[in-house]
């Protein structure tokens, strides 16, 4: 879209790279048929596609067998995948409060349906959590434990190999949420000790929307949230055990998944150590040009600490809705503004009556896109002090 400055990239990322809808274009071309459901070539072509993918995926989250990536539409679709499909009657969960309401919706909903006990670890204003505190919480019953790998709000990074390590001792499974982080933080699921990892095939991994998936532990038997047709073992009235057609039932997206065959081979080819690199600089510029502007609060990690992407921030006088609208309308500046699906981490942040403003880079994302948004707030925070309206078109 032109003439727009593209500060969201944790809702999505954009633009997407060329290959990615190229790769979608030939896949609707040369493997239009439905996988998995034919011997013909077209059918053959379109297996392809999703082999293809899940061999990148793979290689990009330390995954040693690519059936182990169940693909899916989304990371909400893959953690309600994960926690349905692993919770008994009776259980008892640890989650974090810096959790999206995609783990929290559907813990809240097993706890109404299945009698499951959640616990929330609190996290502080800069998206810390007490791992002393974690390891209290453990139960004979706690059978999972579900940590988000970096907070939608506050960008803080949650050290998922210390929370490994006490699930270990206790035989407890981890989930990880790593909506802001695949393909951004360098990662291995078996070197971290992960048992389940929901990603999103549209953020980080630089695919289409309409992606995403799961990884599950070649040890784990979770059971699955959708049955139907897999195109194999179509004799049996069960859904079939071999993976990944155990829980990828109906006809899947290959085009998109084919997008994200190739946003991943981008993000190989670029590395995550490279992105994660290139956008820790533009938020440390970001937090560096917005710290003079009268009445802002920065939420998350200081200044100089690890953090994701991105950067949310209120503005003394301005509802968050308010100071995003004005961005838009008057800068030309796409940002994120509101709870961000994740009122727990609002409460943490103390930000539960106004919402807050996030700004997010990507791998895209220029030095003078930050500039722009710097310059912006400045602006507009400075009008609001001397009560005058900003009129920039």
């Amino acid at each position: 879209m032109e003439g727009v400055i593209y500060l969201d990239h944790a809702a999505t990322s954009w633009p997407k790279p060329p290959a990615v809808g190229e790769a979608m274009i030939k896949a609707l071309d040369v493997a239009g048929a439905n996988p998995g459901r034919g011997s013909h070539r077209m059918a053959v072509q379109a297996s392809r596609v999703l082999f293809g993918a899940r061999k990148a995926i793979s290689t990009l989250l330390g995954v040693r067998n690519a059936n182990d990536i169940a693909l899916g539409s989304n990371t909400t679709e893959a953690l309600n995948l994960a926690i349905q499909g692993w919770l008994r009657e009776g259980d008892h969960v640890i989650a974090t409060m810096a959790e999206h309401n995609s783990v929290r919706r559907p813990l809240e909903y097993m706890r109404r349906s299945r009698n499951v006990e959640v616990d929330y670890v609190p996290v502080n204003a800069a998206g810390e959590i007490d791992l002393v505190q974690f390891a209290r919480l453990f139960r004979s019953n706690t059978r999972l434990v579900v940590c988000t790998h970096s907070s939608n709000l506050l960008g803080s990074i949650l050290p998922i190999g210390e929370i490994a390590l006490m699930c270990q001792k206790h035989q407890v499974t981890l989930l990880v949420d790593a909506a802001q982080s695949a393909g951004i933080i360098p990662m291995d699921v078996k070197q971290l000790g992960i048992d389940m990892l929901a990603f999103p095939g549209h953020k980080g991994m630089l695919g289409p929307q309409g992606t995403g998936g799961l990884y599950i532990a070649p040890e784990l038997d979770v059971q699955p949230l959708l049955h139907g047709g897999t195109g194999s073992q179509s004799e049996a009235i069960e859904q079939p055990l071999v993976r990944p057609d155990r829980y990828e039932a109906g006809t899947p997206n290959t085009v998109g998944i084919a997008g994200l065959a190739a946003g991943v081979q981008h993000v190989l080819e670029l590395t995550p150590e490279f992105i994660y690199k290139q956008e820790w600089d533009l938020t440390q510029h970001m937090m560096d040009g917005l710290s003079s502007v009268q009445g802002i609060r920065m939420l998350g990690p200081e200044i100089g600490q690890p953090r994701t992407g991105l950067l949310s921030f209120t503005v003394e006088g301005y509802d968050s809705a308010q100071l995003a609208f004005q961005l838009d309308r008057s800068y030309g500046i796409a940002v994120r503004s509101g709870f961000h699906c994740t009122p727990l981490a609002h409460e943490s942040a103390g930000t539960t009556a106004s919402g807050a403003v996030r700004a997010s880079v990507g791998y895209s994302t220029s030095r003078e896109d930050v500039d722009a948004l710097i310059e912006a707030v400045i602006e507009l925070a400075a009008s609001k002090s001397v009560g005058i309206s900003p009129n920039k078109t």
